[in-house]
């Protein structure tokens, strides 16, 4: 898949000064944070990250330290999205299995403070690798970083749900048939034309659903922008991951879900982003695909994977499902981000991505 290339530190990192409707009530969310968040002193500043479309993400500059707080976007929500509820809750249990996410210091539940739902993290120094690419790094280190994404991965698909409070966080069986399901309701609910293709795989999607032989935590949104990784200034020659970003999507699944998403870089073209389609991995040290099913069964103890065309399929189902969502927002005027239009322009060709994969697996 084509895309203009972007320069995505220029995009996405940094902070702004919030405006207009971002500008949250400082008074009151400094009285929250004093009630509920062991040891912050005031006073506060905001300010709001660029990256990310969905939930509105802010920075909390305070004497006692710095803090990230994720809120649900103003305005009409499709049921179910923006459940900043759940994004604090997997993160409170994973981090007792020593998995790595941001501390979580508070969940408030109470529109009343910053006019939404909203819950507040620790904020992890380290660095955000936006572009697959990684054109700053030698090769062996690239290689290492991408092997790091995989072990993360299986680390989180062997944590046992009930030792860390999460056997309700989902239902167990059934992933990719509750999935396809809700994707096609988010889809209808923000449909802005009919598009041929998206119909036919609104049919042939549930119709040839693979069996799911696992269940554990699955990210939703597993990628290696969604991860905070130390700084090779302070870490040397070993990438590690300090936290794994962004739970928005998260529950109990088909752990093949998240697999098959993180390998959709290796079929997208990299347009400055995560993709690694079009590059030339081998000269960059960047796995193979099949390198990378290997490593991820040998540390989940899986003989192989099944035929990943249904799965890509799948996946690019739902990220244009996703990014209709986003062209709903950007029509009705409630898009979190300067970058919301550009994505809502994405639908077809991910409609169209989604399609050619379904042939491949028997459309």
């Amino acid at each position: 898949m084509s895309e203009p290339a972007i320069n995505a530190d220029e995009a996405f990192v940094g902070t702004v000064e919030p405006e207009g409707a971002d500008r949250l009530d400082e008074a009151r969310l400094t009285e929250w944070m004093e009630a509920n968040v062991a040891g912050f002193k005031g006073p506060l500043h905001l300010t709001k990250f660029k990256g990310g479309q969905s939930n509105p993400t802010y920075k909390i500059d305070a004497p006692s330290g710095s803090y990230v707080l994720r809120r649900k976007p103003f305005g009409p929500l499709l049921p179910s999205a923006h459940a900043v509820d759940r994004e604090h809750k997997v993160q409170a249990g994973l981090s007792k299995a020593g998995f790595p996410v941001a501390p979580q210091y508070g969940l408030c539940t109470d529109d009343s403070v910053v006019g939404s739902w909203f819950y507040v993290m620790g904020m992890i120094d380290g660095r955000t690798i936006w572009n697959g690419a990684m054109p700053d790094d030698a090769p062996e280190y690239r290689r290492a970083t991408y092997m790091a994404m995989i072990d993360t991965l299986a680390q989180l698909h062997q944590i046992d749900v009930a030792s860390v409070g999460l056997s309700d966080f989902g239902k167990p069986g059934n992933y990719f048939g509750r999935q396809v399901d809700r994707w096609t309701k988010q889809y209808k609910l923000s449909e802005t034309e009919l598009m041929p293709e998206m119909e036919q795989l609104i049919e042939w999607l549930p119709a040839t659903l693979p069996e799911q032989t696992r269940t554990s935590v699955v990210h939703g949104d597993y990628r290696i922008d969604n991860m905070i990784w130390a700084r090779p200034e302070t870490h040397g020659d070993r990438p590690e991951v300090l936290a794994v970003l962004d739970w928005e999507l998260s529950t109990l699944g088909d752990p093949l879900g998240d697999f098959s998403y993180v390998c959709m870089a290796w079929v997208t073209d990299n347009g400055g982003r995560s993709g690694v389609q079009d590059l030339d991995r081998k000269a960059l040290g960047i796995p193979e695909l099949d390198e990378v099913v290997e490593r991820y069964c040998q540390v989940t103890g899986r003989d192989s994977v099944p035929d990943m065309n249904w799965y890509f399929a799948y996946n690019f189902f739902r990220l244009a499902g996703i990014m209709q969502g986003i062209k709903k927002r950007v029509i009705d005027g409630t898009a979190s981000s300067a970058h919301a239009k550009a994505m809502s322009e994405r639908v077809q060709p991910l409609v169209d991505r989604a399609f050619e994969f379904a042939k491949l697996a028997g459309m």
